[in-house]
């Protein structure tokens, strides 16, 4: 999976250890490094950088005591780049909004919701930093699990302000490129620049939010800010400016 994922375009991938506490014995164990998996990373595709691995856990809740761990100082947590939650229920849903140290909130696309997103959590989470993922795999592959997912996606859509990114499973024949898991979002009910956001900016913010979560102080990220044509000319002193005219 992850050699198709530099073949198509991503230059950042996770690898994803999923807890469901439903299972007996569930242990959060420390993540594997990547150096273990990669002994040398491959190169992404039209560049010459090499693909970056993070690693992630997902917890799958369906219990309010499922949470605790969470809560609890676990050094192998920590270790983790990027902390998600896939809350089952209504009331979990508004924990892991509300209260909940994540990064990313996840929801369950592949049949129909037993509760409708409500505003103030959803809001909540956003001014928190945390993310919604939708896994947009079920949309390939069946027609009925794809209205689900459409039906679930639009709903969320109308409240989160499109502060969401996207997900596949670990089948290399249903993973997408980023222009095409753009375009999927347009399906969504997302708009150009907001489906363009799910597979790049939203995901670099979950990243930067991982690692201020992580150091429990915060990340300072820089971006250059072109310069408009009105701005240069106004840099220009006078005399130099007259002698150009001249």
């Amino acid at each position: 999976t992850k050699i198709v994922c530099f073949s198509v375009g991503y230059s950042i991938v996770a690898l994803n250890n999923v807890i469901d506490f439903k299972e007996k014995k569930q242990e959060i164990i420390k993540p594997v490094s990547p150096s273990e998996l990669f002994p040398s990373l491959p190169i992404v595709q039209g560049t010459s950088k090499r693909i970056k691995v993070l690693t992630r856990l997902t917890l799958v809740v369906s219990d309010p005591s499922h949470c605790n761990v969470l809560r609890s100082t676990s050094a192998n947590i920590r270790l983790y780049d990027i902390i998600a939650v896939f809350p089952k229920t209504e009331k979990l849903f508004h924990i892991a909004c509300t209260t909940l140290d994540v990064d990313l909130v996840c929801i369950n696309v592949t049949e129909k919701l037993p509760f409708y997103f409500r505003r103030p959590p959803v809001n909540m989470a956003i001014d928190r930093g945390i993310y919604f993922e939708l896994l947009y795999t079920p949309a390939i592959k069946d027609s009925t699990m794809r209205r689900y997912t459409i039906s679930n996606a639009i709903s969320l859509m109308q409240i989160c302000k499109g502060k969401v990114s996207s997900q596949s499973e670990n089948k290399p024949l249903e993973l997408r490129g980023p222009y095409d898991v753009a375009n999927l979002g347009l399906l969504f009910g997302l708009s150009e620049g907001e489906a363009k956001a799910a597979v790049s900016t939203n995901c670099r913010a979950t990243m930067l939010h991982g690692e201020t979560r992580k150091s429990a102080c915060g990340v300072v990220y820089t971006v250059r800010k072109p310069r408009k044509v009105e701005e240069e000319e106004t840099a220009v002193p006078a005399c130099k400016k007259a002698k150009t005219q001249a």
